[in-house]
């Protein structure tokens, strides 16, 4: 899970996707608390499906990259993968490795889980193939994911912006890679069933990849079809409402297993992630219910989510045998309300300490865009070969 960053004039203006951001992390924080805190489901239903904060993180960062890919190609620029990747890797790498340094160190400390995986894979973003629930960084799977992802979408707009085709035969591909993931849920529960649901199914590359593919798909309407993605942001709260009905259907049905875990598990990632990408869709639009929103502390949130992603379940792990010695009733509001605070503020500290530093490197040896092309200007700069046809 990377929590991308918009440049600073859109995110003012688009305060929604920030607020999706935060809402994702503080998915994720409810369900790691429940399961590694408190042993109960204090949360009630939000904490039961909290994980599918994940789900949503990588919605946005399916879009806020395939934007950054496809911009350039819809205006008729050369895309750079040499900046691409320098800038990708100056924005993961160095909370990471800062992270993965501390359990390293701490093999034995509180926060280790039952193995820690070959430091080859962990530094090479692989530890996610054959992951076992309960492992040391076991919360890193979603990096993996994303990094590999992050390898092969610029790859695949390259030779797409090479062969100077319509869009139509980029439709084609997203729509089979989605099925593909399907299928690949498919294979591993017919051959494994729920022994497999961990390796196989929930931390798989081939099983979790294409619920990036929505946001992949937005970013595609938005820098290729204009009309179409405009006619859609008329329509932004309905599309709003769509998407959350969606995705709590089928949070609804994965939850309580029906009609079998299986066929949850096959299609309801994709299904998830379709309803995750309607609701980042409308959150594009200003008039979207989610910028008239306004929570305070919601856009420093996102803002640190990334850092605070790596850093709350190590906190979480630090305090659980402390609470324990010291009777703390980890059940009881301040409580949550504490050690919440604590995660978070472990967040901010990587957030200032390390991410800010690099990102100020980017920012002057890998200058991005300031802003982001609006659907009028990709119309009007596109080539004539990639307009919808």
């Amino acid at each position: 899970m990377h929590p991308q960053h918009l440049p600073h004039n859109e995110t003012a203006r688009l305060r929604g996707l920030d607020l999706l951001r935060a809402a994702a992390i503080v998915l994720v924080m409810m369900s790691h608390y429940a399961g590694f805190v408190a042993g109960a489901p204090v949360f009630g239903a939000l904490g039961a499906v909290g994980w599918a904060g994940v789900d949503l993180f990588f919605v946005l960062s399916g879009y806020l990259i395939g934007n950054q890919l496809l911009a350039p190609v819809a205006r008729g620029e050369t895309l750079s993968l040499k900046v691409f990747f320098a800038r990708r890797l100056l924005r993961t790498l160095p909370n990471y490795y800062v992270v993965l340094a501390v359990y390293v160190l701490l093999p034995h400390s509180p926060i280790a889980g039952s193995t820690l995986p070959p430091l080859w894979k962990m530094l090479t973003f692989t530890q996610n193939i054959g992951l076992a629930y309960g492992q040391t960084f076991s919360h890193s799977w979603s990096l993996c994911i994303e990094e590999q992802f992050y390898v092969v979408l610029p790859l695949a707009v390259l030779a797409f912006a090479r062969l100077k085709r319509s869009p139509r035969l980029a439709w084609c591909v997203l729509g089979g890679a989605i099925l593909f993931g399907v299928a690949a849920r498919a294979v591993a529960w017919l051959d494994y069933g729920h022994e497999a649901f961990s390796a196989e199914v929930y931390y798989s590359s081939f099983g979790r990849f294409d619920e990036l593919l929505p946001g992949v798909a937005i970013a595609m309407l938005r820098n290729f079809h204009p009309a179409t993605f405009a006619r859609l942001q008329r329509h932004a709260n309905r599309l709003l409402a769509i998407g959350l009905a969606l995705s709590i259907a089928v949070l609804t049905c994965i939850r309580h297993d029906w009609p079998s875990l299986g066929v949850a598990s096959i299609f309801g990632f994709s299904l998830l992630a379709i309803g995750f990408g309607l609701m980042t869709c409308a959150a594009l639009t200003p008039a979207c219910l989610l910028n008239r929103i306004r929570v305070p502390g919601a856009a420093q949130l996102a803002l640190w989510s990334y850092a605070v992603y790596l850093a709350h379940k190590p906190v979480f792990m630090a305090l659980r045998p402390w609470c324990e010695r010291m009777h703390v009733d980890t059940h009881a509001p301040l409580v949550i309300l504490a050690i919440m605070a604590v995660a978070v503020f472990a967040g901010w500290v990587l957030y200032r300490v390390v991410e800010t530093p690099f990102m100020r490197l980017r920012a002057r040896w890998y200058p991005g865009n300031r802003t982001l092309p609006s659907p009028t200007a990709a119309l009007t700069e596109a080539p004539a070969a990639l307009r919808a046809r």
